[in-house]
């Protein structure tokens, strides 16, 4: 099971990616979680204390591997070929939920001083991690499909795009079901998250219904997601909140849906 979920900053698709993740733990699968946002915080939400997620270097802002894997000496000039298997065994962290995590960061744009080795290194494990190995993998990423070369995109089982009901949400969610296509990703998916009301619920579905995209599960609204993490503690802690469970239950539904799972 390979899984990526976009979608527009604040929309709490990193719960849901965390909640994916900790869902194929409970149901017997060793798990690979993936935080490949710009503002990385997948650790906290798999449980990780605060002061341990903060000593977390994600990779690609990991100088002394990066040169490692792609130096050879020469100013401007990299590998491209080069191993990282052992980047899973020694960066990976195991979170509370028995997940195992890997900050993976992003490739910063034009302005940031050249990033061409860094994005190697991304590129590469993200391969290996989507094509090379058999767990359960769920990537959190930014809003775009930029992290996966073509090659990768078609080893992805399903890309979930959460949007809230704000038109604005809705649009970068086609925007990525487009660039996802193109990509060759199969399986596309919309959640639609925090629904409060009817209106909301009635605004995603035809959203969904006028431009062709695949409702996979409506996650509604629940106060008690925000309270938890005001606390700074993990929602997916409390499986009585509704929108928890709902979460988990999208793990049952890619499974029905077809999407393959290898057992540990």
């Amino acid at each position: 099971m390979k899984i990526a979920v976009s979608g527009k900053g604040g929309v709490g698709k990193t719960l849901i990616a965390g909640g994916l993740a900790r869902g194929f733990v409970e149901r017997g699968f060793k798990t690979m979680a993936i935080d490949a946002d710009s503002s990385p915080n997948l650790a906290l939400t798999l449980g990780l204390p605060a002061e341990i997620a903060r000593e977390i270097t994600p990779i690609s802002e990991n100088k002394e591997l990066v040169e490692s894997k792609t130096g050879t000496g020469y100013s401007g000039v990299y590998r491209l070929s080069f191993t990282v298997d052992d980047v899973v065994r020694d960066y990976a962290v195991t979170t509370p939920f028995g997940v195992n995590l890997i900050v993976m960061g992003t490739v910063r744009s034009m302005g940031s001083g050249c990033m061409c080795s860094a994005n190697a290194v991304v590129r590469a494990l993200l391969r290996h991690l989507f094509v090379e190995r058999d767990e359960a993998v769920v990537l959190d990423m930014e809003a775009g499909v930029e992290h996966l070369g073509r090659g990768t995109a078609r080893h992805v089982d399903a890309l979930l795009t959460v949007a809230d009901a704000n038109l604005k949400s809705l649009e970068i969610a086609k925007h990525i079901h487009d660039l996802a296509v193109n990509a060759a990703m199969k399986n596309v998916y919309l959640v639609g998250n925090r629904v409060m009301n009817e209106l909301q619920k009635d605004t995603i579905m035809k959203f969904a219904e006028a431009n062709g995209l695949n409702l996979l599960s409506l996650v509604p609204f629940d106060q008690r997601i925000i309270e938890a993490e005001v606390r700074g503690d993990t929602p997916l802690k409390h499986k009585e909140i509704e929108a928890v469970q709902v979460i988990d239950k999208i793990c049952d539904l890619l499974m029905t849906a077809g999407v393959a799972v290898t057992e540990t």
